[in-house]
């Protein structure tokens, strides 16, 4: 495999991972990929494109970037991944009970809307059905 397999430009970066060359740039700033530097050319490898996939899916997570930098650093701890996986596994349950309890929350919001929603309608059905009378 010669060089150009193994790595990828950032235009290429962009549009296999749907993100900007700002966002690729500023998860670099942040020390979350370390692309090769040529000149001014940035060539992404392997260990970037899995790191990218990571970052992207802690963020849909709703993993904070420092969170995901952290667990990140973890790949190298040299315990075949444990520690990196069951701090992963911990943030996730958290996580997840964060994300329950927010749908709890949003789901008894829709719930008490549609009543007012409802009310609303009730009231203006009974106005109409007042001014027809008139």
């Amino acid at each position: 495999m010669t060089n150009t397999e193994t790595t990828m430009t950032i235009r290429e970066m962009c549009d296999a991972f749907d993100v900007t060359p700002r966002t690729l740039r500023f998860y670099e700033a942040k020390e979350l990929l370390f692309p090769i530097r040529q000149g001014t050319k940035r060539l992404f490898t392997k260990r970037d494109r899995a790191r990218l996939k990571l970052i992207l899916r802690g963020k849909r997570f709703g993993f904070s970037l420092e969170e995901i930098r952290q667990l990140l650093d973890l790949y190298d701890h040299g315990d075949q991944q444990f520690t990196q996986l069951s701090q992963t596994y911990q943030i996730g349950q958290d996580r997840l009970r964060d994300m329950e309890r927010q749908r709890a929350e949003l789901d008894e919001a829709i719930d008490d809307l549609k009543g007012q929603l409802e009310w609303g309608r009730q009231m203006l059905a009974s106005l109409e059905v007042k001014e027809a009378a008139e």
